[in-house]
């Protein structure tokens, strides 16, 4: 199973044609409420809104909450990686939700999911 950075979905709206085939080719489709989140605040407008969430449903996303162990998770990533390689509180969030849900996280971010030593992590490189 697979779940997706904030940075993936970026990189399919300007129009790149290897993340828009990375998310074709994968059955199924998963981001952090946290990614979500972060995908509407980017939208200028309600028609962006209405974008993110039209793609979102289009292509079959769940979209998965923040449980206690997310949480918990997150804040320990957060105490032991933020200053070693930068990694912020989102990330770290989507982090915890990939491990806990026992998936592979796909992102470009490599500098700062790369410490994280539980994590499933594939690096994407557009």
């Amino acid at each position: 199973m697979t779940i997706f950075d904030t940075d993936v979905f970026i990189w399919v709206q300007r129009g790149h044609k290897k993340a828009a085939r990375l998310m074709e080719k994968t059955t199924d489709r998963y981001l952090s409420i946290q990614t979500y989140m972060e995908l509407l605040q980017c939208a200028r407008n309600k028609t962006q809104h209405k974008y993110v969430k039209d793609f979102i449903t289009s292509y079959d996303f769940i979209v998965l909450p923040i449980t206690e162990n997310i949480g918990h998770r997150a804040s320990i990533y957060v105490e032991e990686y933020s200053i070693p390689s930068g990694l912020r509180a989102g990330d770290a969030i989507v982090a915890a939700t990939a491990v806990e849900n026992n998936m592979t996280l796909i992102s470009s971010n490599i500098k700062h999911f790369k410490a994280i030593k539980d994590l499933k992590f594939k690096g994407f490189k557009p």
